[in-house]
C-alpha cells in the first residue's frame, strides 16, 4: 500500500554579502551579482539528482545565520533572477513556494513545495525538512531548491478550485 515519492535538495551555505557591515540600505548590487550565478549552480545540482521532466512539485529556503536579518535570506531568493533560472530549467509556470527564515546551525529549516504549474493542487502541498550540522553559521546564508516527482503518497483532499466550485454553488442557494 506504500508508494515512495522521491524528494531531492540541492543547497549551499556561502557567507553572507554583507557580513560585518551594519545595516547596508541598498542590497541590490549584491543581488545581482550573486542570486543569478546561485540559482544555475542550484538548479545543477539538483538536476543531477532528478531529471527537470521529473519535477512535478517546486520550492525554495533560505536561511541566515544569528548575526543576520531575515530580508538578508529574502534577497538571495526574492528575485527574479533566482527564480526565473529554477522555473525556467523545469517548465514551471507558478511562483514558487518559500520559506525565508533565521536560524541557529544545527536547526531543521522548512522548504515547502507546491505543484509547478498548479497552484491550488493540494496533493503537491509537501514540505521537506533538512539540516546542516554546523550551519548556518553566524555569517552564512543557507539557500536550498527542492523537487518531488509527485504529491503526497495517498492523497485525500480535494484540490483548492474544487472548494471554491462548491462555496460558490453553496452561497447560490
Amino acid at each position: 500500500m506504500s508508494a515512495r515519492r522521491p524528494s531531492r535538495l540541492a543547497m549551499s551555505h556561502p557567507a553572507r554579502p554583507w557580513a560585518g557591515r551594519g545595516f547596508v540600505e541598498n542590497l541590490r548590487p549584491e543581488i545581482v551579482a550573486i542570486a543569478p550565478r546561485l540559482g544555475h549552480e542550484l538548479i545543477r545540482r539538483l538536476l543531477e539528482l532528478m531529471p527537470a521532466e521529473r519535477i512535478e512539485s517546486y520550492g525554495k529556503a533560505a536561511a541566515v545565520g544569528v548575526a543576520g536579518e531575515i530580508e538578508h535570506a529574502s534577497a538571495m531568493i526574492h528575485t527574479l533572477r533566482f527564480g526565473n533560472v529554477f522555473r525556467d530549467a523545469v517548465g514551471g509556470t507558478t511562483y514558487l513556494e518559500f520559506c525565508n527564515t533565521r536560524n541557529a546551525p544545527g536547526a531543521l529549516p522548512s522548504l515547502p513545495m507546491m505543484h509547478k504549474s498548479e497552484n491550488g493542487r493540494r496533493s503537491h502541498f509537501i514540505t521537506a525538512n533538512f539540516q546542516i550540522a554546523d550551519g548556518p553559521a553566524a555569517d552564512e546564508i543557507v539557500v536550498a531548491i527542492g523537487g518531488t516527482d509527485g504529491g503526497r503518497v495517498h492523497p485525500r483532499i480535494v484540490d483548492r478550485f474544487q472548494d471554491m466550485k462548491e462555496m460558490e454553488r453553496e452561497a447560490a442557494i
